[in-house]
């Protein structure tokens, strides 16, 4: 065998765990520390708790709160996406149409499911609507997710 290859032997080494509790037994380094000992591991006292050495309980509540934060931002998106308040400027209808229906008085999405739950004839009776610019606002109403009351979808000739 090689001489003085071999790491010095501690027989009284003093082993300190996280809990306090400290006792003596045989190694190569003088002083151990540990996290867990057989007084305070769940396992041995029966004790409900987790044991988190290396902080993955800590990463997963974040990662679960980062998910539960996304979840809400995706649900106000889509609730301000579908708001009744929203301006009638914004849902993507050309010029023509929203300034006629604006100079009518319909300023919001709002006031637009209301005129249609009267019928298609409330939003024609306004001068210059007519049928293309009815078909074009119900359609972009029904892309940007707006159920159209029932009224509204009876064909008047």
């Amino acid at each position: 065998m090689k001489q003085d290859i071999h790491p010095t032997y501690y027989p009284d080494a003093q082993v300190i765990c996280a809990c306090g509790n400290t006792w003596t037994t045989g190694s190569t380094r003088k002083v151990i520390n540990t996290d867990v000992c057989s007084k305070c591991h769940p396992f041995y006292t029966g004790e409900q708790r987790i044991v988190d050495t290396e902080g993955q309980v800590d990463r997963f509540y974040k990662k679960l709160q980062a998910r539960q934060q996304y979840l809400e931002e995706q649900e106000a998106r889509e609730a301000a996406r579908t708001s009744l308040d929203r301006p009638i400027s914004e849902i993507g209808l050309a010029d023509r149409p929203v300034r006629l229906l604006e100079e009518a008085g319909i300023t919001t999405v709002g006031h637009v499911l209301e005129r249609l739950s009267a019928g298609e004839a409330a939003l024609l009776s306004i001068d210059g609507f007519g049928r293309k610019s009815l078909a074009d606002l119900k359609k972009r109403l029904r892309q940007l997710g707006y159920q159209l009351p029932e009224a509204s979808e009876e064909i008047t000739v």
